[in-house]
């Protein structure tokens, strides 16, 4: 029987030391490193850093980047200024999902998409397959170390360890200069429904960032108050929200889908769904009976099955046994549901999205 060699970010030896690890993605990754709740109230409250060094970082350049991307993701990227980032989905022809990421243009040829670690691979092939004119795509994943530093005290933290103005970086834009006097890229963006930055590095730099973070009394956090912080938050997680049988529009993510604007990879769909609705939709559930709902359970209503769960659990902030769940369009303004949890049909009801939305 043969063992699956997983893969380590430039903070394993770090972060390992303290962390509890698991197989994430085909990558060892922390989960927690004192409790999930611990560590979710700290970036609600405080601040804390997550090692993200799995996702992944694919380089476009070239006289023809911005064609190649306008014909390949969802956004219109002609709205990118130097020094912003925007959110998109990379689509199928059938309008399904291959992954959702980020877009940094870094100059005005260069751009950086920032991909979900478990679709780096596919993500690439993808965009092979649909790359044409002068060119240049190039996965550089591995040289690249990444540190989400989030919660409402994370600017004054860095403020103090980046001549970088950092009150001037708004949200979803980026400046070069140096943290911690490593040279880096500082992002205002993050995956926690709370103000924050995305520092990427070289990966031989970043155990010293995350000492220095550590120094400054910035709590480490793993994938389990990552997960519970952007479930409050309503941010999709690819393989839950988002997949190969569920569409951006589906998901509820038609800001970032262009279809009307221009043509890209499933853009006819996607335009369909945008003009006549998508057949399923995201809701939000709060649970009434006691029972936590998880991926997958079964979603009642009048008898039958009409759904998923996509994500379930009972986050610290909310403090509510709350789900996502994919149904039927025809179904999504119900108010009553019922979700089968270890065979027992728990009454739920439908209640507004996001969860969590935090107080600017």
């Amino acid at each position: 029987m043969s063992q699956t060699t997983l893969k380590r970010t430039p903070l394993f030896e770090t972060v390992s030391q303290t962390g509890k690890m698991v197989d994430f993605a085909g990558f060892e990754m922390p989960v927690l490193f004192s409790s999930i709740k611990e560590e979710h109230v700290a970036v609600r409250e405080n601040v804390g850093m997550f090692d993200v060094s799995h996702m992944g970082e694919l380089f476009v350049s070239g006289p023809d980047a911005l064609t190649f991307l306008q014909a390949t993701l969802s956004n219109d990227i002609s709205k990118i200024a130097v020094g912003q980032a925007q959110y998109n989905v990379l689509c199928q022809e059938d309008g399904g999902t291959v992954d959702d990421l980020l877009v940094y243009r870094l100059a005005e040829t260069d751009y950086l998409l920032v991909v979900n670690a478990s679709n780096i691979e596919k993500d690439e092939q993808h965009l092979r397959h649909y790359l044409t004119g002068d060119v240049t795509l190039e996965n550089q994943s591995e040289q690249y170390g990444q540190i989400a530093v989030q919660g409402p005290r994370a600017e004054a933290i860095l403020s103090g360890m980046t001549p970088l103005v950092l009150s001037e970086i708004g949200f979803f834009k980026f400046q070069r200069g140096t943290v911690a006097g490593v040279e880096m890229i500082v992002s205002r963006s993050g995956y926690t429904g709370e103000d924050g930055f995305e520092l990427y590095m070289a990966a031989g730099d970043a155990p010293a960032v995350w000492q220095a973070l550590l120094e400054q009394g910035v709590v480490p956090c793993g994938l389990g108050a990552r997960d519970t912080l952007r479930f409050e938050a309503c941010l999709p997680l690819y393989g839950h929200e988002l997949s190969a049988t569920i569409s951006p529009i589906e998901a509820g993510m038609g800001f970032a889908v262009k279809p009307q604007v221009k043509p890209f990879v499933g853009s006819e769909v996607l335009l369909q769904q945008k003009e006549q609705g998508a057949p399923r939709r995201l809701i939000g559930l709060e649970l009434l009976d006691k029972g936590i709902a998880r991926q997958d359970a079964p979603v009642w209503h009048d008898g039958e099955v009409v759904g998923v769960v996509t994500t379930g659990t009972l986050p610290p902030t909310v403090g509510k046994a709350i789900a996502w769940a994919l149904v039927p369009a025809e179904v999504a303004e119900q108010d009553q549901f019922e979700v089968e949890v270890r065979g027992k049909r728990l009454a739920a009801k439908r209640t507004a999205t996001p969860f969590y939305r935090r107080t600017k």
